[in-house]
């Protein structure tokens, strides 16, 4: 088994997510209030990025890990 809890591949995804969400911001800043991008499109990246980008950044894992927790399984 391994020591690390999150692999390289669970850390880079993280990493976009934190890109998206900073994205998802500077839209929500953006113009006034009528603006679309504040009102509709910054709001679904958020929505997106904490519900479903973020926790699968968090579960991944790489298809060894997957092969071996079924054979540790059985």
């Amino acid at each position: 088994m391994h020591d690390k809890i999150f692999t390289s591949k669970n850390i880079i995804l993280f990493l976009i997510g934190m890109g998206l969400l900073v994205i998802g911001y500077v839209l929500l800043g953006q113009g006034p209030v009528d603006n679309p991008l504040s009102k509709t499109v910054a709001p679904l990246v958020l929505v997106v990025v904490y519900c479903v980008f973020i926790p699968y950044a968090i579960l991944a894992k790489t298809k060894k890990e997957r092969i071996e927790e079924q054979s540790d399984n059985k």
